[in-house]
């Protein structure tokens, strides 16, 4: 068993996690495999990042494959650089993953022109990998009706349409540069986002997957605390309604979803109960 999407922090943010922590954990319950994300502190966009994580897991000792996500950015020759790196590195080297939103981290790409660019990109240097994707169009948020007072607020504050818009504009533009790796979602957490999805997966001009996270199909808003407390559900994208969370165990009953990924995004407490409140789920 593989968890696909989890976030070993490490180098500055060791404080948070690390990469001999999160193989550890993984042998303990019984995993064989991780998957890490590029946004750590620096982000990992260059040979020289991806060697050096590569090598920090490689002096880990551990029986867990550790897969790595490089990041991209709106920059040719970078975007470029990777993709000869994954070549040359694969299955290290898992796929490309791309920011369409901010996060956590500054790897965001959210001018639709700069999406395109990569996406054109990828198409002309012929990769045929996964692009992972974090969907959140950054014109659909709405950052002033966050209130820390009111952990809830998070969740008005990147609303599902922020998503649903996010994912119609990748699947649009994979569509258009005819790309021909595999466009996958990371975290879907609206219903109308997996509609989307499947729609793609009928017409067949290209391949999409979606994963899905343990708290975005049981967990809803309803269920944060209107205290501090609720501030350690935090996450990105954020706890949904009711109706909507129901709606993804659903689908992830019906075999919509093509894989549970935890999205495991340490903090400290620290670091969420106060400024900077951060977003993610142990």
């Amino acid at each position: 068993m593989i968890d696909p999407h989890v976030h070993c922090r490490d180098w500055s943010q060791s404080h948070k996690e690390t990469i001999l922590h999160t193989l550890n954990v993984a042998d303990r319950i019984g995993l064989s495999g991780i998957f890490d994300m590029p946004n750590t502190s620096p982000p990992i966009t260059s040979r020289e990042l991806i060697e050096k994580r590569l090598s920090d897991a490689y002096e880990a000792s551990s029986f867990v494959f550790y897969g790595l996500y490089a990041g991209l950015t709106s920059n040719t020759d970078q975007i470029k650089g990777v993709i000869e790196t994954w070549r040359e590195l694969f299955p290290k080297v898992v796929g490309l993953k791309m920011f369409a939103g901010h996060s956590v981290g500054n790897l965001g790409i959210i001018k639709k022109d700069e999406q395109r660019l990569v996406y054109q990109t990828l198409a002309e240097e012929g990769y045929t990998g996964v692009l992972a994707v974090h969907c959140e169009k950054e014109s659909l948020l709405r950052p002033n009706l966050w209130n820390s007072l009111n952990p809830r607020s998070h969740s008005y504050a990147r609303p599902n349409e922020s998503e649903v818009e996010s994912v119609r504009n990748q699947i649009e533009f994979a569509t258009e540069y005819r790309f021909k790796g595999t466009l996958h979602i990371a975290h879907i957490s609206v219903p109308e986002s997996v509609r989307l999805v499947d729609m793609a997966r009928q017409e067949d001009s290209i391949r999409v997957s979606c994963g899905l996270t343990p708290h975005h199909c049981l967990l809803n808003y309803g269920l944060v605390p209107e205290s501090k407390d609720g501030l350690v559900y935090k996450v990105n994208p954020p706890l949904r309604d009711d109706a909507s969370q129901k709606g993804m165990l659903e689908l992830l009953k019906q075999g919509k979803i093509d894989w549970i990924e935890t999205d495991h995004a340490p903090h400290t407490l620290k670091e969420k109960l106060e400024e900077p409140f951060m977003s993610g789920f142990p």
